[in-house]
């Protein structure tokens, strides 16, 4: 028995009362109306019509999806990515419902009990097209907002094909049980683009205890990040080949000349320390940091730490790239994001809905 709907330009209406109870029992799409009607919004209807589900009438014109579609076009912003975002969930089981009331959000999701999900926690969601790019300020305020609801954000990526990719997109509060130590002083020698020290029993220390560096023939190299940090710390004092001590001042001049973003490197790297954490390079895996939660000999990195300022923005296919190959070595991508001396770590998880 076919459906049938009537189409005013702006909504969908099933007038038959048994039509309206019986398609929204099954399906929990549209509004029901005073007299038990049905109102459909447009995505609805046209997924509805394109499932074969709905007979769509205007003026007692028959009318098919082709015709509908342009119409919808002109009417909602950025139909296609919406509709294709709206059918792929529909279709999946969940309830998605249009969100015009907030920035940047698009659909929400309730909580559900159904036979294909158990979801107790809501989800709103924000759709892209490949082409758009990620405002990481944008990211923030979305997730802080989000979270007053006590629910989830959803990031979905629609490619120029029509394929959809899912994020599951949080603020995390990074820490590790990895407690400071107290380690004796030293002295190092700073390289073009290292820092080696040859201090036996500092080199046992920071070894054993906190994972610094990487043995040097006799000696134990350092990042430049790592050095400076145990400058700062007064642990380390730096000399210059030719045994020229340096102030800390001075070896950050130098250090910049080489690495110009060591600054934003040094306080993302003292505040996951802080935290508890082993921080080491992440460059084979295309980022700044890789981090340790526990003891590096027991366990792999859990997290890939890309350092960015805010107003950071980028395209589409480097986040794909950087959230594919995190989830490759099972890992977690988080964006540290640097505003002054606060930083907040924004994860992108590879989600299946």
């Amino acid at each position: 028995m076919e459906i049938s709907a009537e189409f005013d330009e702006h909504f969908f209406l099933v007038k038959k009362s048994q039509d309206a109870s019986r398609l929204y029992s099954k399906s929990h799409l549209g509004k029901i109306l005073p007299g038990n009607q049905l109102r459909l919004d447009i995505l609805e209807g046209l997924f509805l019509l394109g499932e074969g589900k709905l007979v769509v009438y205007q003026n007692k014109k028959k009318l098919d999806f082709h015709s509908l579609l342009v119409i919808a076009a002109k009417k909602i912003p950025e139909f296609e990515i919406k509709y294709l975002v709206f059918r792929d969930l529909r279709k999946r089981g969940y309830p998605i419902q249009l969100d015009d009331q907030t920035d940047h959000i698009h659909f929400h999701i309730y909580k559900m009990k159904t036979a294909d999900h158990n979801d107790e926690q809501p989800h709103f969601i924000s759709a892209f097209s490949e082409r758009d790019i990620l405002d990481i300020d944008e990211t923030k305020s979305l997730i802080r907002s989000v979270e007053k609801s006590n629910s989830t954000l959803w990031f979905i990526i629609v490619d120029e094909e029509g394929d959809l990719t899912y994020y599951d997109v949080s603020l995390q509060n990074l820490t590790g049980n990895i407690p400071t130590s107290n380690f004796s002083k030293g002295t190092g020698i700073l390289l073009e683009n290292r820092v080696v020290l040859f201090d036996e029993p500092l080199i046992s220390d920071l070894l054993k205890h906190e994972f610094y560096g990487k043995p040097f023939g006799e000696g134990l190299q350092l990042s430049l990040v790592e050095a400076l940090y145990l400058v700062e710390q007064e642990i380390l004092s730096i000399q210059t080949s030719d045994g020229k001590t340096l102030s800390y001042r001075k070896l950050q001049e130098i250090i910049k000349q080489r690495q110009p973003d060591i600054e934003l490197r040094l306080l993302v790297f003292r505040d996951l320390k802080q935290r508890g954490l082993i921080v080491k390079t992440g460059y084979k895996f295309g980022t700044h940091f890789r981090a340790y939660t526990k003891n590096p000999d027991e366990t792999h990195a859990e997290y890939l730490i890309h350092v960015v300022r805010n107003g950071f923005k980028s395209s589409w296919a480097e986040i794909s790239r950087a959230v594919r190959l995190a989830h490759s070595v099972n890992k977690n991508i988080v964006f540290a994001r640097v505003d002054g001396n606060i930083v907040d770590y924004i994860c992108f998880g590879r989600l299946r809905p």
